[in-house]
């Protein structure tokens, strides 16, 4: 894990790359790789390629990079980790390709010559690179499939940089802060930023499970070589009839080898735990799989304590039940008040999530830890948002009213002028037979942060028309589910995983985790595990849901843990928003300032009063 960076002036004639730019990018991401720092300059000084190193595979200098091939030809510059890079390994050796060091990175180099960008196909892992290619004189860009590593990029139309986070690239100088209407407009309409956008104009991210090449004719289109519809829709042809027990012995295997890749390191490994089923069944798989000492962390916090949101009883039970080293770090507000300055600087994106992932990574990082496994995805793969439920029905309930001309715009004009002073009054129920007849739409009523048109109540209306126009709202959420899986469970699960988890949960973890130079896995998010178990989740999953994750490891979860109510990994922002000074940008805006309103409204204003502060109007 670590942070990456590149310039390379394409154009014929371009002036060669500033390196101090390219030394301020790399710096700036300096908690991404605290253990050592590296650059490469062609021999025409127009291609650059920099790092900063987090070590975890393979400790020792002969994996420092940027990275060349003994022949010059190639050079990468890698932020990531290649689960299967021992198999690929001896496949690339049995070809005559001999290694000067144990690491991952030397494996994507030599898999890169054999197969060029054939080799996507092959990782498994988390992942955003660049590689120098000398003989075809270009630039071959690469990020994961689900997006789990950042890579973003600029073009100004004679050079590309290159760099794991946006305000690195920032801090180099070369490149405008214009804000960008369709990022921010993302941001208040999903509480993150869709990709490709971010609020930077000039500055994209590289989709996940993309690649990008560049060279003297200039930056080409993006190209997709990994679909999460497209895998469960190929899954829904497979109409095998399973008994309970070939489900559950399916999904075991397939969890026991994606946890076992996801442990190979050559540092200690710990454990993020919560009282979810998730958290818990995974340190159960870790133990199964042969780790015998598991650390394992969990938060606190006063609020909860004698709640049902207080996870930190059941986390200790869990961790007693597996036989873990455990420790629990209690966070108040005062620890809260005294880091929210380096949480907005290491918030690289505006997110409303990602407080809690800050926190658990801060507490496992003081345990002495370089990585650790979260259980995100379980939900996306096993059915544990309601939206699996929600989604469907309301589509099988609006679909055709929603289809007479002019409902939805008379409803919500309506609902708005009827309800107006009503201080329960929802802007969603406003919406539902403007959205909720299409997946997309009655996604967007599950997940939406604000409606469109409570927008200009802060926002300037010209913004807000450049912003939707260009974001389409509708078609943005449907190209996640495109091609159509064909199934209710594949078609939510895509949008699910396409962007609630791609542009706000995996790049929360990044940030989040990197704050402590901590490297975060998540074995839950893996295409070898999709492909295994789709043919499963696509018919199976709606009747067994979670069951069969908290049945998976040897000794299963306690029955009062898997019938828990689901509560999420919780932070009682709410709370501290209402009396930590400075955080209370949202108090000038009257429609939030009644007590109905939630709290990540709040916190979103919050936020955006940090990163773009003149935004707003009050």
């Amino acid at each position: 894990m670590c942070g990456i960076a590149a310039i390379f002036s394409y154009r014929p004639g371009s002036q060669p790359v500033d390196r101090g730019e390219l030394r301020t990018i790399r710096d700036h991401m300096r908690t991404r790789g605290p253990d050592g720092a590296g650059e490469w300059f062609s021999s025409d000084g127009r291609t650059g390629l920099a790092h900063r190193r987090l070590s975890i595979i393979d400790l020792s200098e002969r994996a420092s990079q940027p990275m060349t091939t003994t022949d010059g030809s190639l050079t990468i510059t890698f932020n990531g980790e290649i689960y299967n890079y021992k198999y690929l390994r001896r496949q690339l050796e049995l070809k005559g390709n001999v290694f000067a060091s144990d690491s991952d990175t030397e494996v994507l180099l030599y898999l890169y010559r054999e197969k060029s960008t054939a080799m996507l196909g092959d990782l498994r892992g988390m992942f955003s690179f660049a590689i120098w290619d000398a003989i075809r004189k270009g630039l071959f860009l690469a990020r994961d499939p689900y997006g789990i590593k950042p890579l973003y990029f600029s073009d100004d139309g004679h050079c590309i940089r290159v760099a794991s986070q946006v305000k690195a690239l920032l801090a180099g100088g070369h490149i405008s802060t214009s804000t960008s209407a369709p990022g921010v407009l993302g941001f208040f309409l999903f509480g993150s930023v869709p990709e490709p956008y971010t609020i930077h104009e000039q500055i994209r991210s590289l989709p996940a499970g993309h690649s990008l090449w560049i060279d003297a004719k200039g930056v080409g289109n993006a190209k997709q070589y990994f679909s999460v519809p497209e895998t469960l829709r190929s899954a829904a042809s497979d109409c095998a009839v399973r008994s309970r027990d070939e489900v559950q012995d399916r999904v075991t295997a397939a969890l026991k080898d994606s946890v076992a890749h996801h442990m190979i390191a050559d540092v200690p490994v710990g454990v993020f735990l919560s009282a979810g089923i998730d958290s818990g069944a995974l340190v159960g798989l870790v133990k199964d799989v042969g780790i015998d000492e598991v650390q394992t962390v969990t938060l606190a916090f006063d609020e909860f304590r004698g709640l049902h949101d207080d996870e930190a009883p059941l986390a200790a039970e869990v961790a007693a039940h597996y036989g873990t080293k455990h420790s629990m770090h209690l966070l108040g507000e005062s620890e809260f008040r005294s880091d929210i300055d380096i949480i907005f600087h290491a918030m690289d994106q505006p997110s409303i999530d990602g407080i809690n992932t800050y926190f658990v990574s801060k507490a496992a990082a003081e345990q002495g830890l370089k990585v650790a496994l979260s259980g995100l995805g379980g939900d996306e793969l096993f059915a544990g948002y309601n939206t699996f439920f929600d989604v469907p029905c309301w589509v099988g309930q609006f679909s055709r009213p929603a289809r007479i001309p002019f409902l939805g715009e008379v409803f919500r004009w309506s609902y708005d002028s009827m309800f107006q002073h009503v201080l329960s009054r929802s802007p969603k129920v406003a919406g539902t037979f403007l959205y909720g007849g299409t997946y997309p739409g009655a996604y967007y009523l599950r997940r939406g942060l604000f409606m469109p048109w409570e927008l200009d109540s802060f926002l300037p209306r010209d913004f807000i028309r450049e912003g939707l126009q260009e974001l389409n709202i509708l078609e943005m959420i449907g190209s996640s589910m495109t091609p159509d899986p064909l199934s209710p469970y594949g078609r939510v699960s895509a949008l699910e995983t396409g962007l609630y988890m791609r542009n706000q949960l995996l790049r929360d973890t990044d940030w989040a985790g990197m704050a402590h130079s901590m490297e975060l896995r998540v074995p839950f998010v893996d295409t070898f595990l999709l492909r295994e178990l789709a043919p499963i989740l696509v018919h199976d999953v709606l009747t067994f849901r979670k069951s069969v994750l908290a049945a998976s490891p040897t000794f299963p979860l306690p029955v009062h843990i898997r019938e828990r109510p689901k509560t999420g990994f919780q932070v009682p922002i709410h709370a501290w928003l209402e009396k930590t000074p400075g955080l209370d940008a949202w108090r000038k805006l009257p429609a939030l300032r009644k007590k109905t309103t939630p709290w990540a409204r709040r916190w979103s204003i919050t936020i955006m009063d940090y990163f773009l502060p003149q935004l707003v109007e009050y």
